[in-house]
């Protein structure tokens, strides 16, 4: 993974109270910043915000998460937090997402997200106009788009 492979960063400086004993990051803090990434990386698409998918009643769901340790980041380390969609699902989306500092890269993760009927916790399609837009901002091959 490279940060070509991204179009959007979200930058993220390390703060004090995010280092361990090592004094490095610690490690669950990339959860966090992969989090705040996708936060940003979503108000950047311009789709409904997941207090408007409360409203209906509809949200995404995080299922899964992998992250890949390659190096470390240090106390107030400057960050750029990439986010992109890779693929998606009849109910689901893939993204990948990665930590970088300058063109190294720390940490890079998948993050699987489910778009839900919240009060019977299941599945529901993507809507069409969420995967038109994200191929507009992504290059998603059409047969990672079913």
């Amino acid at each position: 993974m490279q940060r070509t492979d991204f179009a959007f960063f979200h930058p993220l400086r390390v703060r004090w109270a995010e280092v361990d004993m090592q004094k490095v990051v610690f490690n669950g803090n990339y959860l966090l910043y992969f989090d705040v990434g996708f936060t940003e990386y979503w108000r950047h698409t311009l789709l409904p915000t997941p207090v408007q998918q409360a409203e209906q009643g509809i949200e995404l769901f995080l299922r899964r998460t992998t992250l890949d340790f390659l190096a470390s980041a240090e106390f107030d380390d400057e960050l750029d937090i990439g986010v992109r969609c890779v693929r998606i699902g009849r109910s689901s989306m893939n993204f990948a997402a990665a930590a970088f500092r300058g063109e190294q890269l720390l940490v890079s993760g998948e993050l699987l997200y489910v778009y839900a009927d919240v009060e019977a916790r299941k599945g529901v399609p993507v809507p069409v106009a969420w995967r038109a837009r994200l191929a507009e901002l992504e290059v998603i091959p059409p047969e990672m788009n079913d």
